[in-house]
């Protein structure tokens, strides 16, 4: 199995790409840091140009987005990072599955006061945390994320990062396929109907895939 902590999985480029994050965002995200450590972590290349964000950090970069995307300033952002990590007792505390539990409190301690202000503050709170880690797959015996669902795409045929297959390329989540093998069929003239008896797909399925891809490369 790929280390998930330590084999870079994609490229900066690539994570910005996949997570629709912009390249400079993440790279302000790989020099930043709480509690000691980089907000998105990062190894050293086997060569250059090749990986380095390995897939903890993709899944570090998916939560500090989805974070971003609730309007909290940076400086929120590192102090929870930072209160997480030291509470967990790990680096990579942002995507530990007890980020459901304990962490919510910490959240609403360190992050998201003013979200706790708005309304019924801890039952948004558990509604800010679970939107986010939704998107995250756990093994029952493990504390980190195997693979990170991405929201570009449509929710009838979920496609997902996983570490295990596809090299770091998107893969649809039912058959571990890369959606680039389908797209590429699919744009070399072969029909719907085809391409999803080759897959195990519907048409209806094949057709939302490739429509998503075609409108995310536009």
């Amino acid at each position: 199995m790929v280390d998930r902590f330590a084999a870079g999985l994609l490229t900066p480029a690539e994570t910005s790409s996949h997570l629709q994050i912009s390249s400079s965002t993440l790279a302000s995200w790989l020099r930043d840091k709480a509690a000691g450590a980089p907000l998105v972590h990062q190894v050293e290349p086997a060569r250059k140009g090749q990986p380095s964000v390995p897939f903890v950090a993709v899944a570090e970069a998916h939560v500090l987005r989805s974070l971003r995307s609730l309007g909290l300033r940076m400086s929120e952002i590192r102090e929870a990072a930072a209160a997480v990590r030291e509470a967990f007792g790990t680096p990579h505390g942002l995507v530990s599955k007890r980020i459901a539990t304990d962490g919510v409190d910490i959240f609403v301690e360190h992050g998201f006061g003013d979200l706790r202000r708005i309304r019924d503050g801890q039952a948004l709170i558990h509604e800010v945390v679970s939107d986010h880690l939704r998107h995250l797959s756990w093994e029952a015996d493990d504390d980190f994320p195997t693979s990170l669902r991405l929201r570009q795409y449509p929710d009838s045929i979920p496609v997902v990062i996983d570490p295990r297959f596809g090299h770091g390329l998107p893969v649809v989540a039912a058959n571990r396929v890369a959606v680039k093998a389908i797209t590429d069929l699919w744009e070399a003239g072969e029909s719907v109907e085809d391409i999803a008896y080759d897959f195990g797909m519907t048409p209806e399925q094949v057709d939302a895939l490739c429509r998503a891809a075609v409108r995310l490369a536009a």
